[in-house]
């Protein structure tokens, strides 16, 4: 009866902590909310400055816009937290935005962290996440949690194979019987892809562009793989030899070409993947392929490079952008059967 009337006035969180955004899953209610990851500052202090414009959609729009007296910061890099205080502000104010307060009770909270963080990197998760107001916490893998919200088999005896492209970090891993059997993570996804667009931009049109203008290209025009038609668009910025605005117009081609790197770097990291598996795994990966998940899934044909340099079935998953929240609200629903796969906190250093 206790548990009952907890849900219904605390309902369970489950939250994908991820770099770029943030996403909390309200157990019975789906997702309340999706915010970019970033703080606004009083320049200077470690004050943040009015609720409502501190945190989340508005103060993203500040990035690289902001006053002398203002400084907008992103908490997180790489899928860890740099800056403790700023990450416990943020999730104090996502936790309480998406729960029903009630004096007294604390929401027990499932958290996506990247499969490659350290246990002091977890401990940081873990204090954070229970200073800002959760109660009991528990961490997942990201890639555990992609392959669940995909609706991949990882329960049963057979290879499944996920790779999640977030905002700091790319997560491969091959489940089954509902454990990671091999993964590998990299440092490497959405943000290096938004940095590798300002440096060709700086190296090959002497035009100096703010990530946030990279990100709008990328969107525009970014691609994996040729287009059946190519895009064109006009980028305005800083011409680094004369020190004026001006514009130019760049291709989906170009872009491609100052992607490049990054894409080698997470294809790479699959194949390593793969090259470490088991080879009745291996053989079960021929037939079943592999899933791309979150929000660099959404790169034009980057499931056909995935295919040409793997020679393995690729494919893009509904909505990957919430796949990973999806799949830790799922565990938030057995979270008796799923417990014992849990890091609580107790390994964490």
């Amino acid at each position: 009866m206790f548990n009952w009337m907890r849900q219904r006035l605390c309902p369970d969180l489950a939250i994908d902590l991820g770099t770029a955004n943030t996403l909390v899953i309200v157990q019975g209610e789906g997702i309340v909310l999706n915010e970019p990851s970033v703080v606004a500052l009083q320049k200077g202090t470690r004050r943040v400055m009015g609720r409502g414009a501190a945190v989340g959609k508005l103060a993203k729009q500040m990035l690289g816009r902001t006053p002398e007296n203002i400084t907008a910061v992103r908490p997180l890099k790489d899928g860890v937290i740099t800056d403790f205080e700023l990450c416990e502000a943020m999730l104090r104010y996502f936790i309480e935005k998406a729960s029903r307060h009630v004096r007294g009770l604390r929401p027990r909270v499932v958290i996506a962290v990247p499969g490659g963080i350290t246990p002091v990197e977890k401990r940081a998760v873990f204090n954070s996440a229970e200073r800002a107001g959760a109660g009991r916490v528990y961490l997942i893998e990201e890639s555990r949690a992609a392959g669940i919200g995909a609706g991949l088999p990882i329960s049963e005896p057979i290879a499944s194979m996920v790779c999640d492209i977030g905002g700091g970090t790319s997560d491969v891993a091959i489940l089954s019987l509902g454990e990671i059997v091999v993964s590998e993570s990299v440092r490497v996804a959405g943000d290096e892809f938004d940095e590798a667009i300002v440096e060709y931009m700086k190296q090959h049109f002497s035009l100096k562009i703010g990530t946030q203008t990279a990100e709008q290209i990328k969107l525009r025009l970014g691609s994996a793989y040729p287009l059946e038609q190519e895009l064109t668009s006009e980028v305005r910025g800083l011409d680094t030899i004369s020190g004026v605005p001006r514009k130019a117009v760049v291709t989906s081609e170009e872009v491609r070409e100052g992607l490049k790197p990054t894409l080698e770097a997470i294809v790479g990291c699959a194949k390593t993947v793969i090259e470490r598996c088991k080879p009745e795994l291996v053989a079960d990966i021929v037939d079943t392929g592999i899933v791309l998940t979150g929000g660099g899934a959404l790169l034009r044909g980057i499931d056909r490079l995935f295919h040409e340099q793997l020679g393995i079935p690729v494919r893009v998953a509904d909505e990957p952008l919430n796949t990973v929240a999806r799949g830790a609200a799922i565990c938030l629903e057995h979270l008796s059967e799923w417990q014992d796969r849990f890091d609580t906190g107790e390994r964490a250093a």
